[in-house]
């Protein structure tokens, strides 16, 4: 059977593209994460994994669809190829089923790594200029509602806990955590 995965990193982006390959290539199921393939704890990939059986076919459009690091990419190949499942990458044109398939995974999967990590540096360094000229704060900081107020209404027993922390815009175990530092700064607990 001809299973086939595919990933995007956001809920924003649009599958069609992987999911045409996968039509083209009669791929008879389909699992689709909509996350960051920073890591393989996927909750698609989880299922691609247990379903697969022996002389199954595991499809990804390329290989850093499947997995963002060499490490990851090697573990991940293991366990299907332990479970007798070959894996191919269209873009890459690898098929494990062949001695130069499982050379060129390695090959293809440092590659990969080695973009993604050219990636994430050239981002430090644009960040570390646009702070320099002053055009990069990190974050905007969320606007403060007036915690004391919500306090005094929350102490009174006006609004409730979760209706506080709804106001101030922050967690209810947030909420109280403020609460403890502000009745520790004034020294009264009420």
């Amino acid at each position: 059977m001809k299973v086939g995965y595919i990933r995007v990193s956001t809920s924003e982006q649009n599958p069609a593209r992987q999911e045409d390959i996968m039509q083209r290539l009669e791929v008879e199921k389909i699992y689709c994460d909509k996350q960051s393939g920073k890591d393989i704890d996927r909750p698609e990939l989880r299922k691609l994994m247990d379903f697969v059986r022996e002389g199954g076919i595991v499809v990804v459009e390329s290989i850093s669809r499947f997995a963002r690091n060499t490490k990851d990419l090697l573990a991940l190949c293991g366990q299907l190829q332990e479970k007798g499942v070959q894996f191919i990458s269209q873009k890459e044109a690898v098929d494990t089923n062949t001695p130069s398939g499982r050379f060129m995974l390695t090959i293809f999967g440092a590659v990969a790594e080695l973009e993604r990590g050219y990636i994430r540096q050239r981002q430090s360094e644009g960040i570390a200029i646009a702070q320099a000229e002053g055009r990069f704060n990190g974050r905007p900081k969320k606007t403060e509602v007036a915690f004391e107020s919500v306090y005094i209404n929350w102490k009174a027993g006006r609004i409730s806990a979760a209706a506080a922390s709804r106001q101030c815009e922050i967690a209810r175990s947030t909420f109280y955590r403020k609460v403890k530092d502000y009745e520790r700064e004034r020294g009264d607990f009420w």
